[in-house]
C-alpha cells in the first residue's frame, strides 16, 4: 500500500488506561497517525485513562517523577514538594515547543479526523461519572465485552 494512500480496510484499536501527561501522549500520537493513514481508529478509555475524556481533568493532566526513572530527576528527589508540578511543566513546554496541541486540542482534532472514542462502563461506575462528565467527542460508554466485539480482527494496543 502507498504511504500517502489514505483508503485502507486496516482497523486499530487502542486501549487508554494511564490519566497522565505522558500516558495520554502515545496514545493520541499513534490515533493520530493511524488516523491519518486512513486507518479505522478506536480510542477505549479506562481506569485513569478516564482522566483525559473528563472535562474537568483533560487540560490537568500530570507527569509523575516519582518511580519514572527516564525523567532527569535524581528519584531521591522526586518525591519532594514541587516535583511533579516542575516536571509537568517541563513536559508541556516541550510538547508545546514541537507544536503538539495540548491534550483537549488533541482530542477535538482526532475526533474531526473521525477517530471513535468510547467510555469503558465498569470505571464510568466505579468512578461515578457520567456522560455529561465526557469530553463530546466520546461516542459511548460501553462494557469491555462490546469493546472485544468491536475490535474483532483489529490490531489492539494497550497504553
Amino acid at each position: 500500500m502507498d504511504r500517502f494512500d489514505t483508503e485502507s480496510d486496516r482497523k486499530l484499536c487502542i486501549v487508554v488506561s494511564k490519566g497522565t501527561l505522558d500516558g495520554a501522549y502515545p496514545s493520541l500520537i499513534m490515533a493520530n497517525a493511524a488516523a491519518a493513514e486512513g486507518i479505522d481508529t478506536h480510542l477505549f478509555f479506562t481506569f485513569w485513562g478516564m482522566d483525559v475524556i473528563t472535562k474537568q481533568k483533560m487540560d490537568k493532566l500530570a507527569v509523575t517523577p516519582v518511580g519514572n526513572t527516564s525523567m532527569p530527576i535524581p528519584q531521591a528527589l522526586a518525591p519532594m514538594p514541587g516535583m511533579a508540578t516542575m516536571a509537568t511543566k517541563m513536559m508541556r513546554k516541550q510538547i508545546s515547543d514541537l507544536d503538539v496541541p495540548d491534550v483537549p486540542e488533541f482530542m477535538e482534532m482526532l475526533h474531526e479526523m473521525g477517530v471513535t472514542m468510547w467510555a469503558c462502563r465498569m470505571s464510568v461506575d466505579m468512578m461515578g461519572l457520567d456522560e455529561d462528565d465526557f469530553f463530546e467527542g466520546v461516542e459511548d460508554i460501553i462494557s469491555a465485552g462490546d469493546f472485544m466485539e468491536l475490535n474483532e480482527g483489529a490490531q489492539l494496543l494497550f497504553t
